[in-house]
């Protein structure tokens, strides 16, 4: 399913700044056109100084090469490219979609076992006047903020809130609506001490046995199994230009040449863009975005994904609670799903776990052709974060 543009990077090469105080970021690939736009507005300063020459012509002329030209490196981005996008510190954040889409929103915090965690943001709201349970990955907007939601990566408490969440929405039978966009769990020595893994499994386990819908949308980064902890759900989206791995770019490229610069073969070889996963039949629909990513286009973009939840919710309002679990994919390996295409094409918690064993497959397939001699043991297990 794709929205009619009508209904419509973490790095930075560039920052201008127009007298109106309005910051443009720009990443290392769009340096032509931050080039343009500084021309643009030495020339508007210019005009604002009463500087005698006519400069309107020339500004016009320049605006219009600088759309063509972002128009132009849009057209044919590569995966790499694809996710410094999603990255963008200026994307659209989870608590921007809950601002717009949702009213009423009440967060709920803490696990009840240990402590609150602000990188997973969760709570009750109403969207359209229904009552829904929201979840969602925050990585913040400036340097408090980030410390504070720790960059969107979360603790195992994070994800165990996740589960009480969604064990109040079965209760009461409340829709689950997920945000995902993080660069996966958090990492360190007091997250494994406190069962990162077994966090992580437990929502994702949780998520599969929901017998109310759940919708999720890939807003920015979905990375590894820290996404996928909250993103088993019935219907799965992406915005345009994000990601969706289970495991970084930089990550793969460190595990496998043991040179993270190569993070942009990483990204290639590794499929994880929207189209390269609506076309492995892994997700079910991509949100497009304005020419430029959705920073450039907060607000079309935030209505453009609530009309996508909406459609969606719909489409599965008649259903009862079996025929949702059902659905949902209970199968515990995804090797036993892969017996069942015609289960897989329509289900998209099953395609979750098939998600994560294509990626694995995917990066021990390129481990054999780029490191001779390394070969997977038997029944390896690969921890995810």
């Amino acid at each position: 399913m794709r929205v009619s543009n009508s209904q419509l990077g973490r790095e930075k090469s560039t920052v201008l700044q127009a007298d109106n105080a309005s910051m443009y970021n720009y990443l290392d690939f769009e340096k032509p056109v931050a080039d343009l736009d500084g021309k643009i507005i030495e020339l508007k300063k210019l005009a604002e100084e009463g500087d005698a020459l006519d400069t309107n012509d020339e500004i016009v002329r320049l605006e219009k090469r600088s759309a063509e030209a972002l128009r132009d490196l849009y057209r044919k981005l590569t995966p790499w490219q694809k996710a410094q996008i999603a990255r963008h510190p200026d994307r659209p954040h989870c608590t921007d979609y809950i601002a717009k889409l949702f009213t009423d929103f009440t967060p709920l915090a803490g696990d009840r076992n240990f402590a609150e965690d602000e990188a997973i943001q969760a709570g009750l709201a109403r969207f359209n006047g229904q009552a829904v349970a929201v979840i969602g990955q925050e990585k913040g907007n400036d340097t408090k903020s980030r410390l504070k939601h720790n960059f969107g990566m979360a603790m195992p408490e994070g994800y165990r809130k996740a589960v009480r969440i969604m064990d109040l929405a079965d209760r009461f039978n409340l829709p689950v609506i997920t945000l995902v966009d993080t660069a996966g769990a958090f990492p360190g020595i007091a997250a494994e001490e406190r069962g990162q893994a077994e966090a992580i499994a437990r929502s994702t386990a949780r998520s599969l046995s929901l017998q109310v819908p759940m919708v999720s949308v890939i807003i920015g980064e979905g990375g590894s199994g820290g996404a996928i902890a909250i993103a088993t759900a019935n219907r799965v989206y992406m915005l345009e230009h994000s990601i969706y791995s289970v495991i970084s770019p930089e990550g793969a490229a460190s595990i496998l040449w043991h040179d993270s610069t190569r993070a942009k073969d990483a990204a290639t070889s590794m499929r994880i863009t929207a189209q390269d996963l609506y076309e492995l039949k892994i997700i079910d629909g991509i949100i497009p975005e304005p020419t430029g990513g959705a920073h450039r286009g907060k607000d079309a973009v935030i209505e453009a994904t609530g009309n996508i939840i909406n459609v969606a919710l719909k489409s599965m309002s008649s259903m009862d609670s079996e025929t949702l679990k059902k659905t949902g994919g209970t199968s515990s390996s995804p090797l036993a799903a892969v017996s069942n295409h015609h289960q897989i094409k329509k289900n998209a918690r099953t395609r979750s776990g098939l998600f994560l064993f294509h990626r694995i497959c995917r990066v021990e397939k390129l481990a054999k052709t780029s490191i001779p001699g390394l070969k997977p043991p038997n029944n390896s297990k690969v921890g995810v974060g």
